[in-house]
């Protein structure tokens, strides 16, 4: 038997003062960079449930897009305030024609984009032509399809005319779906828009925060804020923890209705409740039995109990509505006593349908919390009636697939935030799938009406019909739950759209409005060059120790391995499938839009031709465009990577650091009491659950002692300490089970190694035990140890998804799990590509590791 102890010396002192020598670097890096923070007062953090896909309004349905940018970057030719009041916007003052057809708006002097260019009505004509044009993907296009022209009249004049009246039209126009974009930033504003708004875009680290900052060229009062942050946290959990840590100022959405009591109870907060635009509703398939029987849709109206639900599922925050129409708007008609909770009715109703014996329907939820809670609360109430309910949950992917694109369901919940959407009931092909020609009368009644008396009494009759015929199940209008620090004001409390408008909001007791400084210069290292220099030594030191002939044997296996790996990548996420557009699309997506995806992913031509194809690109280090976020993959790769690589590197360190010390006493006194405590402690650490410790970690350190921060991630770029100060505590909770898995490997192996004859002849010529097992046992004892620490590290780099959501950070675990509910599948094919390239990685520096602890592997490759 070979002793480790006969490495060479000179070997093992170069690869020492390497390590140091990177330990060094590390400690630079860690003391340099650090920028000053903005002050509290200038600077609000706000917290949103959910990231927009993109940040252009006009041409995406997301109501993520509107909390982010409406009023704030974007204006239209009106405004909508809190209350809903239609107001003046880019357009000072309108006139309207008497026959309702024409409408001439005269714009406001001396508005500028962001980008320096000047407004005028040549912008004005450019976006509402863009709404209407052929193939536009505006959201709300059907409704602007009225518009027949706009004409120029003169730089500050501009009229619309109309091809039937639309007394809506004002307010619409005041919609994040018609704000108003220049012709030279168009096409670029879903990832830098160009606004004329108070704030102008700074950046945006996907998966984590939008950071905006006040623009200088505002026309009108400049905000009292100099930036604002859109933290987007989509873990109640985390929500909770980030507020109470102070690490925002306000959650104005906030998620979780179970936590209000607690932050009322608490003086450094406030808790607003005001009225939104949701509406949450039990969708019902109209278009198949029995469904389709009016008297089964009654049944179940009569089955459902709003106020336990409201109780039960919204924590008693929200208001019981009788129709698709929320009660603050203009016309509203309180129709909640139409059907009363009345079991004994709805079964009635079911026999008098010829279901005397119930029927059985499927309940199909998407992941939002009010749809999980409120579908078991409705499940229960609908049993009593004899309604048995299935319950299927969904997520949002699969909900639009199977619900709202094929309608392969029959109950479903979910809320429409949308306001006056009551014109969806005349889709035909919409999900519910709701025909009758009287309510399209009314809807057509209503275009046309031009006196206010006939508005109100056509949307009050509209109200009753859907309402008679219970098209759906009215639940409940949501209430708007804020959580705001004490010392915040000028917030929205209501919202009549989707906005979160933060130009008058201001901390109480700041400064008036200070001039825009220009940041001071971070003194920064040349990290380039830095990084390239350690590289090549670390190579030329690795050709030397191992030669370049083993190293190029090991090399090409690897990359066989690689290039078998990209194969059944592209089969699995390319060929299995089918058509990969058409999947991510939607089945009814325009043939333009799915032929206009399939030259973006390169879906032309054989397979195997796509295959070489996506080969070469990989090479040349491209990985296509991603249809959710619309900017480069491999971007968005790179961003993750600088969280989820150093947050996987500092989880290992802390493991190491940890074991070691516990396996190798733990060996040194087997049997001892010391010896089964220190087991008994690595057992618990294999079994606690890491997601529940980060809470606890979280509970202690960040919400109680305030020394770190809840989560979120501030960028490498705001200096190396607060970002590896972001990751302490992840890293923490990551490492816990590892470093318990190692401990009880490095033992094992230990004490194996302790019964071999030479530590028994080593003890025998006088070596004590601590001596024959830092000489000789130890090294010998690292294999199956490095063979764990390489299937945790590519484990560590993408498995620790549940932390990362509790911590809010962006990291590459994160990014596939958001891309596989999006169906973004160009991101899901890059990350999984690197991610393998991980593994295929550490696994030749295992290999490496191998060969420089075990002497026997050293001398086999001589």
């Amino acid at each position: 038997m070979i002793s480790a102890a006969h490495l060479p010396r000179a070997r093992l002192s170069r690869g020492l003062i390497v390590v140091m020598m990177i330990g060094l670097l590390a400690i630079v890096m860690s003391s340099v960079g650090w920028s000053s923070p903005v002050l509290a007062q200038d600077r609000l953090v706000l917290g949103l449930p959910l990231e927009p896909p993109n940040l252009d309004p006009t041409s995406g349905a997301a109501a993520a897009i509107d909390e982010v940018v409406y009023g704030n970057v974007f204006e239209g030719l009106t405004r909508i305030n809190q209350t809903g009041a239609v107001l003046p916007g880019l357009a000072e003052s309108w006139e309207t024609s008497a026959d309702g057809l024409s409408y001439v708006f005269h714009l406001r002097r001396d508005v500028t984009f962001h980008d320096g260019s000047t407004f005028d009505a040549s912008d004005v004509k450019f976006s509402l032509d863009r709404i209407t044009a052929e193939g536009s993907t505006n959201a709300q296009k059907a409704l602007f399809e009225p518009i027949r022209r706009v004409e120029v009249i003169d730089p500050l004049t501009v009229r619309i005319t109309l091809a039937r009246p639309v007394s809506a039209l004002t307010t619409l126009l005041g919609w994040g779906d018609a704000v108003i974009v220049a012709p030279e930033s168009a096409a670029t504003n879903a990832a830098q828009p160009v606004g004329t708004g108070p704030f102008r875009f700074q950046g945006w680290r996907r998966g984590e925060s939008l950071t905006l900052v006040r623009y200088p060229g505002y026309r009108g009062a400049a905000a009292r804020l100099r930036t604002v942050v859109f933290r987007f946290i989509s873990d109640p959990t985390a929500a909770f923890a980030a507020i109470s840590a102070g690490d925002i100022d306000a959650f104005p959405n906030y998620p979780s209705p179970e936590n209000v009591a607690q932050f009322q109870r608490d003086p450094r907060f406030r808790v607003v409740v005001g009225a939104s635009e949701g509406k949450v509703i039990l969708g019902i398939n109209n278009r198949s039995a029995p469904l389709n029987d009016v008297r089964v849709r009654q049944a179940i109206s009569y089955a459902i109990d709003r106020p336990a639900i409201i109780q039960g599922a919204m924590f008693g925050y929200g208001q019981p509505i009788g129709s698709h129409y929320s009660r603050q708007a203009p016309g509203y008609v309180d129709l909640t006593g139409l059907y009363p909770h009345d079991v004994t009715r709805a079964r009635r109703l079911l026999a008098e349908a010829g279901y005397p014996n119930g029927i059985d329907l499927t309940l199909r939820l998407p992941p939002r919390p009010y749809a999980r809670r409120g579908g078991e609360v409705l499940a229960a109430q609908l049993g009593e009636a004899g309604i048995r309910v299935k319950i299927e949950n969904l997520e949002w992917a699969q909900w639009l697939d199977q619900v709202f694109k094929r309608h392969q369901f029959d109950l479903t919940i979910v809320e429409h935030v949308e306001p006056m959407d009551y014109d969806i009931y005349a889709r035909d092909d919409y999900y519910f799938g709701y025909r009758s020609d009287a309510f399209e009368a009314l809807l057509d009644q209503l275009n046309t009406a031009t006196d206010e008396p006939t508005r109100m009494r056509l949307l009050g009759s509209m109200q009753r019909r859907i309402a008679d015929d219970a098209v759906n199940g009215f639940l409940l209008q949501s209430s708007r739950i804020g959580i705001w620090k004490a010392d915040l004001n000028g917030l929205w409390i209501n919202a009549p759209i989707a906005a979160n408008v933060v130009g008058g909001a201001y901390f109480t007791g700041s400064a008036a409005v200070a001039p825009d400084a220009v940041a001071p210069e971070v003194s920064r290292l040349p990290w380039g060059w830095v990084f390239g220099i350690v590289g090549i030594g670390l190579a030329i030191y690795v050709v030397r120790a191992f030669g370049a002939a083993y190293l190029l044997r090991r090399l090409a296996g690897h990359a066989l391995t690689l290039l078998a790996a990209t194969l059944v990548i592209f089969v699995l996420l390319q060929v299995v499938p089918g058509d990969p557009a058409s999947y991510m699309m939607g089945l009814n997506a325009s043939p333009d839009s799915v032929a206009a995806l399939r030259e973006q992913m390169g879906l032309g031509g054989s397979a195997p031709d796509r295959y070489f194809s996506w080969l070469a690109d990989l090479f040349r280090g491209q990985f296509g465009v991603s249809y959710t976020y619309q900017v480069a993959v491999g971007g968005l790769i790179a961003d993750r990577i600088a969280v989820s690589g150093p947050l996987a590197l500092m989880a290992t360190i802390l493991s190491l650091i940890v074991a070691f010390p516990i396996g190798v006493i733990a060996a040194s006194h087997r049997n001892s009491v010391l010896d089964s405590g220190l087991v008994g402690v690595t057992q618990i650490g294999i079994a606690l659950p890491n997601f529940w410790l980060a809470m606890l970690l979280i509970l202690t350190f960040s919400i109680t002692l305030g020394w770190f921060s809840a989560g979120g991630f501030p960028g490498w770029e705001n200096g190396v300490w607060p970002a590896l100060q972001s990751l302490f505590l992840p890293a923490v909770a990551l490492a816990a089970p590892q470093a318990a898995i190692l401990a009880r490997v490095l033992r094992s192996a230990l004490l194996d190694t302790l019964n071999q004859d030479y530590i028994r002849t080593a003890r025998a010529k006088g070596l004590s035990l601590n001596q024959a097992l830092w000489r000789h046992a130890l090294r010998n004892a690292l294999i199956p140890v490095l063979t764990i620490l390489g299937l945790q590290f590519p484990f560590l780099l993408a498995g620790g998804i549940i932390i990362e959501n509790v911590f809010a950070l962006p990291g590459l675990g994160r990014l596939v799990f958001q891309a596989i509910t999006q169906r973004d599948l160009i991101v899901v094919q890059g990350v999984v590509v690197v991610l393998v390239f991980a593994v295929v990685m550490v696994s030749f520096l295992i290999d490496l590791a191998y060969v420089l602890v075990d002497p026997r592997l050293r001398a086999r490759r001589g």
